[in-house]
């Protein structure tokens, strides 16, 4: 009777104890010992018994009232502010949510995540980037003066300036072509007498290289020296056909001439009126030969080379150009070339000639300069340097040349923003000389570019570029 009281006191339902045989309802007497639990009201004795409570699952069943009642006591009270609660904190939410942050690998910065961690590859932890905000496809980079100082960043101005076009390159020393003359004998014959023994003698015109029997030389010294009986013979009227034998005469000499015998022994053979076996192979100029390729005894025809001689008074000397040249490299510009040979002394002379083809695999231009060669200096396949001079161009835009980053694909400067901005613009360059470049389009006058440490910096802001990509 005093658990009565007790339960009746705390204004608790008294529990029903169920009639005798009826089976027992876990659920509803969970729900009656949880409310008594809750006041603080202990259990009455029936509830307390062991045949009516199970040791090992009544816990259990208490338990998951107490969850069923706390339930449903949150469902009837959140109807009334769920909506305005979640009308209220989803776009508090939405404004101020984080953005994402980014990690990247020190040594691999192709390993990008969005939270803290290692490198899978060097286990170095991840170290957070700062994406710049800018539009550009090419992002702004921040330096602190600290990190400027330990990269050497220095800057210069683009400036506007007279820009003289000329060319520094290398250039090899060829045998003048209007100068280069190759002997050949003008009908078949053996070698008798060899003068020129040996590449390099300098010759002079009319010396003789050779003495050589042709039959067909011989043939036309007597068919000449037949047509002077016949013409000898005429004059003391005994032939009435002047005019044939004059015809027979002539063909005769341009016969003999044809052969290369020289005027002087068609002239001695009008004297003695006899042939002669052996016809000398002279030189039709002076100068060096440079190839021989008879010896004593050699049998020779018109389509063999005997000698190659060459007049080095005037030589070319042959360049290659790159095709950015092309535009203003012109025959008749002025040259000069010089040799380590001899120290101090210079040529002067003029591009002669531009082939009009580049090569297929060097890409280059050839072109052909004209030197004259006092004292023959100048020797065959020696290497000069070139200076090639096509005059001064007025008010152009030039840059250092260590400023311009060249990828293959385009020309990147780093421009100088101020207060430790950077960032790379793409450029149009021109001509390349003594260590300025021509700037076509990409950047202004009074601009200042990074001339030491661009290339860190580039690097930088193309990945930023990469990591804004991945981003979106």
């Amino acid at each position: 009777m005093t658990e009565h009281r007790r339960w009746v006191a705390a204004g608790t339902p008294l529990p029903q104890r169920p009639p005798v045989g009826a089976a027992f309802q876990p659920r509803q007497h969970a729900s009656a010992g949880a409310d008594a639990v809750a006041a603080g009201t202990p259990l009455p004795q029936w509830l307390k018994s062991s045949a009516l409570r199970p040791r090992r699952w009544v816990p259990a069943v208490l338990a998951t009232a107490l969850a069923l009642t706390l339930l449903t006591a949150c469902d009837r009270d959140t109807p009334q502010l769920g909506n305005r609660a979640e009308a209220s904190t989803v776009p508090q939410a939405a404004a101020v949510a984080p953005p994402r942050r980014t990690f990247v690998c020190p040594m691999h910065p192709h390993i990008v995540q969005h939270g803290e961690g290692s490198c899978p590859i060097c286990g170095m932890d991840l170290v957070e980037k700062d994406l710049d905000d800018t539009p550009e496809e090419r992002p702004v980079v921040s330096l602190t003066p600290t990190v400027m100082q330990n990269m050497g960043v220095r800057t210069a101005p683009v400036v506007r300036d007279t820009f003289w076009k000329f060319i520094e390159t290398q250039g090899t020393v060829v045998a003048d072509d209007d100068r280069l003359v190759h002997v050949h004998p003008r009908t078949p014959g053996w070698i008798e007498t060899l003068y020129v023994r040996t590449d390099g003698e300098r010759v002079e015109r009319k010396d003789d290289l050779a003495d050589y029997f042709s039959p067909d030389v011989l043939w036309a010294q007597r068919e000449y020296i037949d047509t002077l009986a016949v013409d000898e013979l005429g004059s003391f009227g005994a032939l009435d056909d002047r005019g044939g034998t004059d015809f027979r005469r002539r063909a005769s000499v341009d016969m003999l001439r044809y052969f290369r015998v020289p005027n002087m022994d068609i002239m001695g053979l009008e004297r003695s009126m006899e042939p002669r076996s052996i016809v000398p192979i002279r030189a039709p100029q002076g100068g060096v030969v440079v190839a021989h390729n008879v010896r004593e005894g050699s049998f020779v025809t018109p389509a063999t080379p005997l000698f190659t001689i060459v007049d080095m008074s005037e030589v070319w000397v042959m360049v290659d150009l790159y095709e950015h040249h092309l535009a203003w490299v012109e025959p008749g510009l002025a040259a000069e070339i010089s040799t380590p040979a001899y120290p101090g002394r210079t040529w002067e002379g003029r591009v002669e000639f531009v082939y009009p083809s580049v090569h297929p695999v060097t890409r280059t231009l050839r072109a052909r300069l004209e030197f004259p060669n006092p004292g023959e200096a100048l020797k065959l396949n020696m290497f000069v340097e070139v200076k090639i001079y096509g005059g001064p161009q007025q008010d152009t835009l030039l840059l250092p040349r260590d400023a311009v980053i060249q990828t293959g694909e385009r020309s990147v400067a780093v421009k100088a923003l101020g207060d430790g901005r950077f960032q790379p613009v793409e450029v149009t360059t021109g001509m390349w000389r003594a260590g300025k470049v021509e700037i076509l389009s990409g950047l202004d006058e009074g601009d200042e570019v990074v001339v030491s440490g661009q290339f860190l910096i580039d690097s930088e802001s193309n990945l930023q570029a990469s990591l804004r990509r991945l981003e979106h």
